[in-house]
């Protein structure tokens, strides 16, 4: 029996339409496969919904994502938008999308393909073999807190203020996750914080520590931020799967992405307790190359295979779609951010023309 699926894509801005256009052409390919049918709404965020309807988040764009299965995004953002005041510029309508839904687990693997080994700018016994998951918070901390804002001191003085904060429910519900993931692949998670400088870190590292007895397979460790980004980059091979909060995530799991070679090989999840989650690349709108057919689209389309596994649970549909990418990149097909000597260099849209045939064959 046909499987039907209702999936909001949100291009955005940027490379955002050229590489959404390969992923909807490869789900479409592999849904023939596998007896999926998608029903595609397309709907506006970011710049582009600046532009079409003055916000960069329109109600009509949250209703539609909330009554789909799955919500598929490319980028947001561009320099056209650099100068609006912080509530009107594109990443607040990424902040709002992720807030409406509630998706406050954000799942950003950073795992070395070997066909890109040489790609990563460290060594090759330093990054192969790396697999890692980070788990970061993604609705509460600093982004989310209050109060925040600039604002006038007595003496006339402007002062900008933001405010991290974790409730224990807050930190507990991704706890869990983390947890989870990390039983699901080698057993080993290491918390974040910064608990020797920050109350909320302690009361983090606290909470972190009691839900490690409800999890006795799992192995919990602790690290400071800034010796995590540390061992990121000096023994990378030790992590499995990082939990931590959402500005330290943030800036992780960007460090651990370029461990891979390109950040524009690596996708992401966010999810949340119900409903449907975002599925999207770790890259930015790259507004500099946008329109030129330079873009890699192979990020977007393991987003949509993320999509395909943790969303619509379809395993073997997702596996189908890293098997091809495994394959066109074992081939030597590269775009121009993963190039090396002797490969064969494609624009966005050949690139998925070699996906899409070498899905059809396999």
């Amino acid at each position: 029996m046909t499987q039907k699926y209702r999936i909001t894509l949100l291009p955005g801005d940027g490379i955002g339409p050229e590489i959404m256009a390969v992923a909807v052409d490869v789900l479409q390919v592999v849904g023939k496969k596998f007896d999926l049918q998608f029903d595609f709404t397309e709907a506006l965020i970011g710049g582009a919904a600046i532009d079409g309807a003055g916000e960069p988040l329109p109600g009509a764009t949250l209703d539609t994502c909330r009554q789909s299965d799955a919500v598929l995004l490319a980028a947001i953002g561009g320099y056209k938008w650099d100068s609006l005041p912080s509530n009107m510029r594109p990443e607040a309508g990424l902040l709002g999308l992720r807030a409406g839904l509630d998706l406050f687990a954000n799942l950003r693997p950073a795992q070395i393909l070997p066909q890109l080994i040489d790609s990563s700018t460290l060594k090759r016994e330093v990054v192969e073999g790396v697999d890692i998951m980070v788990v970061r918070e993604l609705t509460g901390g600093i982004y989310f807190g209050k109060p925040k804002g600039i604002f006038a001191t007595e003496t006339g003085e402007k002062r900008g203020v933001n405010t991290m904060a974790y409730t224990e429910a807050e930190i507990d519900r991704i706890g869990r996750v983390a947890f989870e993931t990390a039983q699901k692949r080698g057993g080993k998670l290491c918390s974040v914080d910064k608990a020797n400088v920050l109350e909320v870190s302690q009361l983090w590292r606290d909470r972190m520590t009691q839900l490690a007895a409800e999890y006795p397979d799992v192995e919990l460790s602790h690290l400071y931020v800034d010796n995590a980004a540390m061992q990121l980059v000096r023994a990378p091979k030790q992590f499995d799967t990082i939990v931590t909060g959402n500005l330290f995530g943030d800036i992780l799991s960007d460090a651990a992405a370029m461990l891979t070679g390109s950040i524009g090989m690596l996708p992401s999840a966010s999810l949340g307790a119900s409903g449907p989650g975002v599925y999207e690349p770790v890259h930015g709108s790259a507004p500099d190359i946008a329109g030129q057919d330079k873009a890699n689209p192979l990020a977007q389309v393991l987003s949509a295979a993320m999509m395909l596994r943790y969303g619509l649970n379809q395993p073997g549909a997702a596996e189908h779609i890293e098997k091809g990418v495994l394959q066109v990149l074992e081939q030597g097909y590269r775009t121009g951010d993963i190039i090396s000597a002797d490969m064969n260099l494609l624009g966005c849209k050949a690139m998925g023309e070699v996906l899409i045939q070498t899905l059809e064959g396999i």
